[in-house]
């Protein structure tokens, strides 16, 4: 069940990531780029090795496409093949190291997810907002937090998400009148939220508390509260979430013992996080 639904939001990854290629919006948008971008972002989740052929059906590429892709990802290190079979190489990691070490975000807000994970018991992230997802950059884990591993680096969807309305909420009226028109409001369980005015009341609900508690919108039993991360200057940067089972962590629960702590970590980030 876990594979399965991991399964699930990899190939939604890769789907939003072959529908990025259209270069229409921008003359200066490189297609070439983009494609190798997006066959890299084809091993996604549990797909640790794949054909050329699996490739190219992932990313909705002609096969001569994806062929020469692989060919330039291999040369700079980043792919290696048994002649059937492709993989990633460790040289990716190389890539997320060049934000890890110029963004000082994951580095302050480390320490302090780990004491709220300590504090409550349960899984403490924190994300930002890339495209139309989330992503997370720092997190902190216990085992028995929630059906679905998550890793930092992984992308979610932000509108059914708690740390995603935390960002949608503070977005610009005009990017976030941009965000529904590009996005699709896809239901991941009966619960999830997929009409936008119903939406828009909740992100407006939310700008005014500023916290999100969602409840089996991503994945059933799923519960999760957000707070924003701010900068000196006050800006949004980020959001924090703690997630729990549902089964097992009640909503009072997460209100009134779970977002005090929440809140005063990240309040103690912020100093940190320079404008």
């Amino acid at each position: 069940m876990v594979g399965a639904k991991a399964a699930k939001l990899a190939m939604a990854e890769t789907e939003r990531s072959a529908e990025a290629l259209d270069p229409a919006a921008d003359n200066n948008y490189i297609a070439a780029l983009a494609r190798g971008l997006a066959v890299m972002r084809s091993f996604a989740g549990q797909r640790n090795q794949l054909t050329m052929a699996e490739i190219a059906k992932l990313v909705s590429l002609p096969r001569a496409t994806v062929r020469r892709c692989l060919i330039t990802l291999s040369a700079l290190g980043y792919i290696d093949s048994n002649g059937k079979y492709y993989r990633l190489t460790p040289q990716v990691l190389t890539l997320s190291q060049s934000y890890f070490s110029s963004n000082p975000l994951p580095r302050v807000a480390q320490p302090y997810i780990e004491q709220v994970s300590e504090a409550v018991g349960e899984s403490c992230s924190v994300s930002v907002l890339t495209g139309d997802e989330v992503i997370y950059v720092a997190r902190s884990t216990r085992k028995r937090a929630a059906s679905v591993h998550r890793d930092v680096g992984q992308n979610l969807p932000a509108f059914c998400t708690s740390m995603g309305r935390v960002l949608l909420a503070h977005m610009e009226p005009e990017a976030l009148d941009a965000y529904f028109k590009r996005v699709t409001l896809k239901k991941f369980t009966h619960e999830t939220v997929t009409d936008e005015a119903t939406l828009r009341g909740l992100l407006d609900q939310v700008r005014r508390r500023e916290f999100c508690l969602i409840d089996g919108e991503l994945e059933h039993n799923l519960r999760a509260v957000a707070v924003p991360v701010r900068d000196q200057s006050g800006k949004v940067v980020a959001a924090a979430h703690i997630s729990t089972e549902a089964s097992r962590t009640p909503k009072e629960k997460m209100r009134n013992e779970f977002l005090p702590v929440l809140r005063s970590a990240v309040s103690q980030m912020r100093p940190l996080l320079l404008g």
